[in-house]
């Protein structure tokens, strides 16, 4: 009959174990665009928690952006030519 050549240590045998206390998570729905979202979790489509706005898309940063742009060149250019008329 077989018989182990060495003695299987505590952390070999208990890592089979290890696994067992794993559930499967659950998901929730953003309350905003009806994602698929973990509980407690912000959602990553829209940026809302709770049917709060707390972050900002990449999208809406990239208007912001172009907005501010548009306004100071807008500033720049009411600006020139009043310089050019005080000369």
């Amino acid at each position: 009959m077989p018989v182990p050549k060495r003695k299987r240590s505590r952390a070999r045998r208990d890592s089979r174990f290890a696994n067992k206390g794993i559930k499967v998570k659950q998901f929730a729905s953003c309350k905003n665009c009806q994602a698929a979202v973990l509980p407690h979790q912000v959602c990553k489509g829209c940026g809302h928690y709770k049917g709060i706005k707390v972050l900002t898309s990449k999208s809406e940063r990239a208007l912001k952006r172009n907005e501010l742009k548009q306004a100071k060149l807008a500033k720049q250019q009411a600006q020139a030519p009043q310089s050019s008329e005080t000369e």
